[in-house]
């Protein structure tokens, strides 16, 4: 699945549960998502908290969809093409000095 038909599917999902409508509790405005990204990254982090060690497989790719998810959406509702965002960063990366 593409970029685009996973964003068409999260949207889909808003929709669904009424986070689309005026007045939601959960309504998806761009500084609600990026706040919601970022609590669902440090929960990424808090499965390494106190360990060296891997998590559990299921529960790293649990919390690594929830962010991808909540990026899909961020990306979409500001009006973003997050794979040409992507590709034209890879760009940036590959002509950037990094340091040796």
């Amino acid at each position: 699945m593409e970029l685009k038909q996973l964003t068409q599917a999260m949207q889909a999902f808003v929709k669904d549960q009424g986070w689309d409508r005026p007045g939601s509790p959960r309504s998806q405005t761009p500084k609600n998502l990026a706040a919601s990204l970022c609590i669902e990254a440090a929960e990424v982090l808090e499965l390494f908290q106190w360990s060296e060690q891997t998590p559990e497989t299921h529960l790293l790719a649990e919390e690594l969809a929830d962010v991808a998810l909540y990026l899909l959406q961020l990306a979409s509702v500001s009006g973003i093409d997050l794979e040409g965002a992507i590709l034209e960063k890879l760009q940036v990366n590959y002509n950037r000095r990094w340091d040796q």
